[in-house]
């Protein structure tokens, strides 16, 4: 079946004006199906989904959908709140479907936002996504400005070939397994209190096929990034190193290179990732400044005390997915609600869960 065009609708008078003109440049000679309404969204699915029966299981066909999102100048897209109430309502509905995203804003706010609730509720609807899915217009397209110089074009042209190379991303992406996948987990957990850990440590039994590294960046291991200039990081980046050295250098950037996936172990600390592994995030730019990850694939378990375990996942999503280019499986991260030391162990279904999320890295990675 042809690509599927998500394009949602705005009331704002001329707020969908440039990124009709934009996906017009993008689409052009690709055959695809344009839904504006949550009804035609279903159909098509269920189209692919019957037509998906008659597949091989082992090599299975991935479905491809590009979601385009008119912002306006408030940031508020009442049809993007009925598509995410939608997914949230269906949570497997797009499994198999592989996405990207354009969203246009006349304000140089909210798009980035907007565009991290829509692929967080897209992938635990089971959609996965390219790496770096975003393409994004602000309302002055300065976000283009390094682009727009390294094409020779001005601000519009660079937006235009940004949002073709994502559509030729998402038709072109194919999930590539082994049989023998290498991963990596990064964690700065104890390993004698950690829900977290806990859960990890009985999801990886269930990946006897794969070779698991696990690294922990505990406190005192890794030193934040403080912001070299681009050229000293660029410098550094090209020996596969970094100005600040320590296990980022000797041991985590070899690691990355030959993981064909990542794990990262996040508890949920104060909303937010805790600083060890935000430093990771951070310090991994100068590796990127030479490395693509577009063929690694992210996972994450998240575990919040109370609640918020959707805002770590985003973040994740945000700087490693939509930033440093890591491919997004669908229902990426297995998130759940723990507080004292031992209790996830003891949630309501905890093994059925464990047991899917392990069966969901196989299934990504693992060559059956």
């Amino acid at each position: 079946m042809p690509l599927l065009l998500v394009h949602l609708r705005e009331e704002e008078k001329g707020a969908d004006a440039r990124l009709s003109e934009v996906l017009s440049y993008a689409l052009d000679g690709y055959a695809y199906e344009t839904a504006a309404e949550i009804s035609a969204f279903e159909d098509y699915v269920n189209r692919w989904r019957r037509l998906e029966k008659t597949q091989n299981r082992k090599n299975p066909v991935q479905g491809r959908i590009l979601f385009a999102v008119p912002l306006g100048t408030s940031g508020i897209n009442l049809e993007l709140y009925r598509l995410i109430r939608f997914l949230r309502e269906h949570p497997d509905f797009l499994n198999g479907f592989v996405g990207g995203l354009l969203v246009d804003s006349e304000n140089d706010l909210y798009s980035k936002s907007a565009a991290k609730d829509l692929v967080f509720a897209a992938n635990c609807a089971g959609c996965a996504f390219v790496g770096r899915p975003l393409v994004e217009g602000t309302r002055t397209l300065s976000n283009y400005t390094i682009v727009s110089n390294n094409l020779g074009t001005d601000l519009m042209g660079a937006y235009r070939e940004s949002a073709a190379g994502l559509v030729k991303e998402v038709l072109g992406t194919d999930c590539v397994r082994k049989k023998c996948p290498k991963v990596l987990v990064l964690h700065a957990s104890s390993h004698k209190t950690s829900n977290t850990y806990a859960i990890w440590d009985r999801v990886k039994e269930q990946l006897p096929e794969m070779e698991i590294r696990e690294i922990g960046l505990r406190n005192g291991t890794l030193s934040d990034c403080a912001g070299c200039p681009y050229k000293m990081c660029l410098h550094f980046g090209e020996q596969g190193s970094c100005f600040y050295g320590g296990v980022m250098v000797e041991d985590v950037y070899p690691a990355v290179r030959e993981a064909d996936a990542i794990v990262m172990l996040c508890p949920n600390y104060n909303d937010a990732l805790s600083a060890n592994l935000t430093a990771f995030i951070n310090r991994l730019t100068s590796l990127f400044r030479t490395t693509r990850f577009y063929d690694k694939a992210l996972f994450a378990v998240v575990v919040s005390g109370y609640s918020g375990s959707d805002i770590v996942a985003e973040q994740l999503i945000a700087a490693l997915n939509m930033n440093k280019t890591f491919y997004l499986p669908g229902h990426f991260a297995m998130m759940e609600t723990a507080n004292n030391a031992g209790a996830a162990m003891q949630l309501p279904g905890i093994e059925e869960r464990m047991n899917a999320f392990a069966e969901r890295i196989r299934e990504t990675l693992l060559y059956r």
